[in-house]
Protein backbone atom coordinates (compact mmCIF):
# COMPACT_ATOMS: atom_id res chain seq x y z
CA UNK A 1 0.00 0.00 0.00
CA UNK A 2 1.47 3.16 -1.11
CA UNK A 3 1.89 5.48 1.56
CA UNK A 4 1.53 9.49 1.13
CA UNK A 5 4.86 11.22 2.39
CA UNK A 6 2.97 13.73 4.07
CA UNK A 7 0.05 11.45 5.30
CA UNK A 8 -3.86 11.16 5.09
CA UNK A 9 -4.79 14.65 2.21
CA UNK A 10 -7.53 16.15 3.96
CA UNK A 11 -9.95 17.99 1.41
CA UNK A 12 -12.39 20.85 2.06
CA UNK A 13 -14.96 23.26 -0.30
CA UNK A 14 -17.14 25.65 -0.50
CA UNK A 15 -18.58 27.10 -3.33
CA UNK A 16 -15.63 28.00 -6.08
CA UNK A 17 -13.18 27.16 -3.98
CA UNK A 18 -11.71 23.73 -2.96
CA UNK A 19 -8.49 23.04 -0.73
CA UNK A 20 -6.46 20.04 0.48
CA UNK A 21 -4.67 20.36 3.56
CA UNK A 22 -2.05 17.50 4.38
CA UNK A 23 -1.67 15.67 8.00
CA UNK A 24 2.24 15.98 8.26
CA UNK A 25 3.42 19.12 8.78
CA UNK A 26 -0.23 20.74 8.06
CA UNK A 27 0.56 21.76 4.71
CA UNK A 28 -2.14 23.96 2.33
CA UNK A 29 -1.62 21.63 -0.81
CA UNK A 30 -3.89 22.88 -2.91
CA UNK A 31 -6.16 25.88 -3.67
CA UNK A 32 -8.71 25.61 -6.41
CA UNK A 33 -10.72 28.88 -7.62
CA UNK A 34 -13.10 27.59 -9.93
CA UNK A 35 -10.65 24.57 -10.88
CA UNK A 36 -7.53 26.27 -11.44
CA UNK A 37 -4.98 25.55 -8.92
CA UNK A 38 -3.02 28.52 -7.38
CA UNK A 39 -0.20 27.02 -5.71
CA UNK A 40 2.96 26.26 -7.21
CA UNK A 41 2.98 23.02 -4.60
CA UNK A 42 3.47 19.27 -4.81
CA UNK A 43 1.42 16.24 -5.36
CA UNK A 44 0.17 13.70 -2.78
CA UNK A 45 2.29 10.98 -3.56
CA UNK A 46 5.44 13.78 -3.21
CA UNK A 47 7.25 15.87 -0.56
CA UNK A 48 7.63 19.16 -0.38
CA UNK A 49 10.41 21.21 -1.77
CA UNK A 50 11.75 24.56 -0.63
CA UNK A 51 9.10 25.12 2.16
CA UNK A 52 6.26 24.98 0.46
CA UNK A 53 3.16 25.94 2.39
CA UNK A 54 5.58 25.47 5.48
CA UNK A 55 3.37 26.22 8.40
CA UNK A 56 6.74 28.27 10.24
CA UNK A 57 6.40 27.73 13.84
CA UNK A 58 8.26 28.26 16.84
CA UNK A 59 9.77 30.68 14.56
CA UNK A 60 9.77 32.00 10.70
CA UNK A 61 12.55 32.92 8.98
CA UNK A 62 16.37 32.54 9.80
CA UNK A 63 17.70 32.63 13.24
CA UNK A 64 21.62 33.36 12.80
CA UNK A 65 23.86 30.62 13.45
CA UNK A 66 20.94 28.74 15.06
CA UNK A 67 22.12 30.54 18.07
CA UNK A 68 19.91 32.90 20.28
CA UNK A 69 19.68 33.65 24.45
CA UNK A 70 16.49 33.92 26.02
CA UNK A 71 15.72 34.26 29.36
CA UNK A 72 19.39 34.55 29.83
CA UNK A 73 19.99 31.41 28.68
CA UNK A 74 22.01 30.33 25.29
CA UNK A 75 20.25 28.26 23.14
CA UNK A 76 22.48 26.01 20.03
CA UNK A 77 18.99 24.62 17.80
CA UNK A 78 20.53 22.30 14.49
CA UNK A 79 21.60 24.58 11.88
CA UNK A 80 18.97 23.83 9.06
CA UNK A 81 19.99 26.06 6.10
CA UNK A 82 23.63 24.72 5.96
CA UNK A 83 25.12 27.20 3.09
CA UNK A 84 23.79 30.33 5.21
CA UNK A 85 24.78 28.74 8.27
CA UNK A 86 21.02 29.45 10.16
CA UNK A 87 18.24 27.87 11.48
CA UNK A 88 15.74 28.33 8.99
CA UNK A 89 11.60 28.29 9.14
CA UNK A 90 10.94 26.76 13.02
CA UNK A 91 10.87 22.89 13.79
CA UNK A 92 7.45 22.20 12.04
CA UNK A 93 9.40 19.26 10.03
CA UNK A 94 7.99 16.10 9.65
CA UNK A 95 5.22 15.53 12.48
CA UNK A 96 1.88 14.48 11.83
CA UNK A 97 -0.72 16.93 13.07
CA UNK A 98 -3.93 15.57 15.44
CA UNK A 99 -6.79 15.44 13.53
CA UNK A 100 -9.46 17.52 15.45
CA UNK A 101 -12.38 17.72 13.22
CA UNK A 102 -12.71 17.72 9.41
CA UNK A 103 -15.77 18.85 7.68
CA UNK A 104 -16.77 19.99 4.50
CA UNK A 105 -15.18 23.32 5.17
CA UNK A 106 -13.21 23.09 7.73
CA UNK A 107 -10.27 20.68 9.11
CA UNK A 108 -8.87 21.63 12.23
CA UNK A 109 -5.40 20.07 13.71
CA UNK A 110 -3.15 20.36 16.48
CA UNK A 111 0.42 19.52 17.40
CA UNK A 112 2.39 20.15 20.66
CA UNK A 113 5.88 20.94 20.57
CA UNK A 114 8.04 19.34 22.90
CA UNK A 115 11.17 20.50 24.64
CA UNK A 116 14.42 19.61 22.01
CA UNK A 117 17.76 20.87 21.07
CA UNK A 118 17.60 24.45 21.15
CA UNK A 119 14.03 24.99 21.83
CA UNK A 120 13.12 25.02 25.64
CA UNK A 121 9.30 24.53 26.17
CA UNK A 122 6.29 22.91 25.52
CA UNK A 123 4.13 24.77 22.61
CA UNK A 124 0.54 23.79 21.62
CA UNK A 125 -0.44 25.41 18.27
CA UNK A 126 -4.30 24.59 16.62
CA UNK A 127 -4.61 24.72 12.83
CA UNK A 128 -7.87 25.61 11.13
CA UNK A 129 -8.56 26.31 7.44
CA UNK A 130 -12.03 26.62 6.63
CA UNK A 131 -13.58 28.16 3.28
CA UNK A 132 -16.37 30.58 3.35
CA UNK A 133 -17.49 32.65 0.05
CA UNK A 134 -14.73 35.04 1.14
CA UNK A 135 -11.94 32.17 0.65
CA UNK A 136 -9.63 31.05 2.87
CA UNK A 137 -9.41 31.76 6.68
CA UNK A 138 -6.30 30.33 8.51
CA UNK A 139 -6.18 31.23 12.29
CA UNK A 140 -3.61 29.75 14.37
CA UNK A 141 -4.22 29.42 17.84
CA UNK A 142 -0.54 28.70 19.73
CA UNK A 143 -0.48 28.05 24.39
CA UNK A 144 2.38 27.93 25.81
CA UNK A 145 2.15 24.46 28.07
CA UNK A 146 4.93 24.47 30.02
CA UNK A 147 6.12 26.26 33.05
CA UNK A 148 8.60 29.18 31.83
CA UNK A 149 8.34 31.56 29.26
CA UNK A 150 8.90 30.94 25.77
CA UNK A 151 9.85 32.66 22.51
CA UNK A 152 7.99 32.43 19.87
CA UNK A 153 7.03 33.27 16.11
CA UNK A 154 4.63 32.44 13.14
CA UNK A 155 5.02 32.58 9.96
CA UNK A 156 3.67 30.60 6.92
CA UNK A 157 5.48 29.99 3.15
CA UNK A 158 2.83 29.89 0.63
CA UNK A 159 4.03 30.20 -3.65
CA UNK A 160 1.80 31.14 -6.26
CA UNK A 161 1.87 30.31 -9.52
CA UNK A 162 1.91 31.43 -12.65
CA UNK A 163 3.89 31.25 -16.20
CA UNK A 164 6.04 33.97 -15.92
CA UNK A 165 5.88 36.66 -12.81
CA UNK A 166 7.74 39.09 -14.86
CA UNK A 167 3.84 40.13 -16.27
CA UNK A 168 2.14 40.10 -13.17
CA UNK A 169 0.53 43.44 -11.66
CA UNK A 170 2.04 43.66 -7.48
CA UNK A 171 -0.05 45.50 -4.95
CA UNK A 172 2.70 45.46 -1.78
CA UNK A 173 0.94 47.83 0.92
CA UNK A 174 4.11 47.82 3.10
CA UNK A 175 6.50 51.11 4.02
CA UNK A 176 9.65 49.59 5.76
CA UNK A 177 11.96 47.19 3.93
CA UNK A 178 14.33 45.04 6.27
CA UNK A 179 18.10 45.51 4.42
CA UNK A 180 20.12 42.29 4.96
CA UNK A 181 23.63 41.29 4.13
CA UNK A 182 24.19 40.24 0.39
CA UNK A 183 25.67 36.41 1.63
CA UNK A 184 23.23 35.23 4.61
CA UNK A 185 20.42 37.21 4.08
CA UNK A 186 20.55 38.14 8.01
CA UNK A 187 19.39 41.46 9.23
CA UNK A 188 21.17 44.56 8.83
CA UNK A 189 18.88 47.82 9.24
CA UNK A 190 15.18 48.86 8.94
CA UNK A 191 15.01 51.58 6.18
CA UNK A 192 12.36 53.24 4.46
CA UNK A 193 10.85 51.02 1.14
CA UNK A 194 13.16 51.28 -1.53
CA UNK A 195 12.22 52.80 -4.44
CA UNK A 196 13.11 49.47 -6.58
CA UNK A 197 10.67 47.08 -4.22
CA UNK A 198 8.31 49.68 -3.91
CA UNK A 199 4.85 48.37 -4.69
CA UNK A 200 2.58 50.22 -2.68
CA UNK A 201 1.11 51.73 -5.78
CA UNK A 202 0.14 48.50 -8.35
CA UNK A 203 2.86 47.93 -11.02
CA UNK A 204 4.19 45.51 -13.30
CA UNK A 205 6.79 42.88 -11.27
CA UNK A 206 9.10 43.36 -14.27
CA UNK A 207 12.76 42.22 -13.34
CA UNK A 208 12.14 42.54 -9.84
CA UNK A 209 14.39 39.69 -7.54
CA UNK A 210 12.31 39.44 -4.32
CA UNK A 211 13.65 37.58 -0.89
CA UNK A 212 13.09 40.82 1.31
CA UNK A 213 11.41 40.80 4.37
CA UNK A 214 8.85 44.24 4.94
CA UNK A 215 6.75 45.60 7.61
CA UNK A 216 4.95 48.78 8.41
CA UNK A 217 1.89 48.31 6.36
CA UNK A 218 -0.51 50.88 5.54
CA UNK A 219 -3.18 49.53 7.71
CA UNK A 220 -2.92 47.14 10.33
CA UNK A 221 -5.28 44.53 8.59
CA UNK A 222 -3.57 44.66 5.43
CA UNK A 223 -3.91 43.13 1.86
CA UNK A 224 -1.73 41.60 -0.62
CA UNK A 225 -2.80 41.70 -4.33
CA UNK A 226 -1.25 39.91 -6.93
CA UNK A 227 -2.63 39.86 -10.74
CA UNK A 228 -1.91 38.22 -13.62
CA UNK A 229 -3.92 37.28 -16.67
CA UNK A 230 -7.25 36.43 -15.73
CA UNK A 231 -7.02 36.05 -12.41
CA UNK A 232 -6.12 38.12 -9.04
CA UNK A 233 -4.67 36.15 -5.86
CA UNK A 234 -5.54 38.31 -2.54
CA UNK A 235 -3.47 37.38 0.72
CA UNK A 236 -4.65 39.15 3.74
CA UNK A 237 -3.65 39.31 7.05
CA UNK A 238 -4.85 41.04 10.22
CA UNK A 239 -2.60 42.85 12.93
CA UNK A 240 -1.04 39.97 14.46
CA UNK A 241 0.73 39.17 11.32
CA UNK A 242 2.59 43.26 10.89
CA UNK A 243 5.32 41.42 8.17
CA UNK A 244 5.39 39.94 5.02
CA UNK A 245 8.67 37.97 3.29
CA UNK A 246 8.17 38.04 -0.36
CA UNK A 247 10.38 35.91 -2.57
CA UNK A 248 10.51 34.99 -6.41
CA UNK A 249 12.00 31.75 -7.49
CA UNK A 250 14.88 32.15 -10.03
CA UNK A 251 12.97 29.82 -12.32
CA UNK A 252 10.25 33.10 -12.15
CA UNK A 253 7.10 30.67 -12.71
CA UNK A 254 6.11 31.25 -9.16
CA UNK A 255 5.69 33.89 -5.83
CA UNK A 256 5.52 33.93 -2.47
CA UNK A 257 3.89 35.99 -0.28
CA UNK A 258 4.51 34.97 3.54
CA UNK A 259 2.92 36.53 6.41
CA UNK A 260 4.75 37.06 9.72
CA UNK A 261 4.66 37.93 13.20
CA UNK A 262 8.33 38.84 13.24
CA UNK A 263 11.12 39.28 10.86
CA UNK A 264 14.73 37.14 10.54
CA UNK A 265 16.73 37.15 13.32
CA UNK A 266 13.92 38.08 16.00
CA UNK A 267 15.27 35.99 18.35
CA UNK A 268 18.44 38.22 18.55
CA UNK A 269 18.87 41.68 19.80
CA UNK A 270 19.10 43.97 16.62
CA UNK A 271 16.33 45.77 14.10
CA UNK A 272 13.85 42.81 14.30
CA UNK A 273 14.02 41.60 18.00
CA UNK A 274 10.67 44.14 18.47
CA UNK A 275 8.90 41.93 16.82
CA UNK A 276 9.76 38.56 19.41
CA UNK A 277 6.54 36.99 20.92
CA UNK A 278 7.07 35.93 24.91
CA UNK A 279 4.57 33.47 26.08
CA UNK A 280 4.13 33.78 29.10
CA UNK A 281 3.10 29.83 30.90
CA UNK A 282 -0.75 29.41 29.89
CA UNK A 283 -0.14 32.69 27.53
CA UNK A 284 -1.96 31.80 23.86
CA UNK A 285 -1.41 34.28 20.81
CA UNK A 286 -3.46 34.06 17.74
CA UNK A 287 -2.83 34.98 14.20
CA UNK A 288 -5.09 34.89 11.40
CA UNK A 289 -4.81 35.14 7.52
CA UNK A 290 -6.34 34.28 4.50
CA UNK A 291 -6.54 33.99 0.73
CA UNK A 292 -8.98 35.00 -1.86
CA UNK A 293 -10.07 36.06 -5.28
CA UNK A 294 -9.68 39.23 -6.08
Amino acid sequence: MMTNPTGEQYPISHGRYTAVVTEVGAHLRSLRVDGREWLWSFEADAAPVASQSKQLLPWPNRIRDGRYTFDGVEYQLPISEVPRHTALHGLNDGFAWQLISHTEQAVVQRHTFHPEAGWPGTLTATLTHSLSDDGLLVQVHVTNDGATPLPYGYGVHPYFSFDNVDVVTLELPFTTELRVDEDRLLPIALVPTTRGKDFQSPRALGHTVFDTAFTDPNTPRWTTRIAGGTHTIEVWADESLPWVQVYTRPERDAIAVEPMTCGPDAFNEGPTHDGLIVLAPEESHVAVWGLRAG
